[in-house]
């Protein structure tokens, strides 16, 4: 375990899967710094407030769902990302139309769609531990030291995973 979780007392962690509204409000209370922290990470400034609250409120109705109390905190991250990803993608639905993009925007915005896909694939197609630090690093844009400790390994691990990753979407990209 990482110092990191050690807030996270397991007893009250179990009684919150388990149901009890106290342990959850507690539970809440203390988590609230970490998804804070995620997603001032993970978001546009702009949406941190919005996936603060979300997060608390998916948080709140999901913890039953969580199987394994030690990821908590990876489980915790997970949430706050995709929260921060939807208020992305909403915003970037109210701004399709990207024009400054070379001489024909369309020509050039389909390029980027198109690599976009094949590095999106590229990624799908790694083992999920794999996947998990690319999306981190490279999506989320953690340092190491931070995908260390969302994920609860050593620095080396996650640069070993980094690089063993990149080299697997590179043989995926040139297949």
């Amino acid at each position: 375990m990482s110092h990191h979780d050690s807030r996270f007392d397991p007893a009250m962690l179990d009684a919150a899967c388990k149901g009890d509204k106290d342990a959850i409000i507690q539970l809440l209370t203390i988590a609230q710094p970490d998804i804070r922290r995620y997603a001032k990470v993970s978001c546009k400034i702009q949406d941190v407030e919005d996936a603060v609250q979300e997060s608390l409120w998916l948080l709140y109705s999901r913890i039953g769902t969580l199987k394994a109390l030690s990821s908590f905190s990876g489980w915790l991250f997970a949430i706050v990302k995709r929260e921060c990803m939807r208020f992305m993608r909403k915003a970037m639905m109210k701004t399709e139309d990207i024009t400054e993009l070379g001489d024909d925007p369309q020509l050039a915005y389909s390029h980027q769609l198109e690599l976009r896909r094949d590095i999106s694939r590229a990624i799908q197609s790694l083992p999920e531990h794999y996947r998990e630090v690319v999306l981190l690093r490279d999506i989320e844009e953690l340092s190491v030291n931070d995908i260390a400790q969302v994920l609860d390994l050593s620095r080396e691990a996650v640069k070993a995973r980094l690089h063993r990753a990149r080299a697997m979407m590179r043989e995926y990209l040139l297949d």
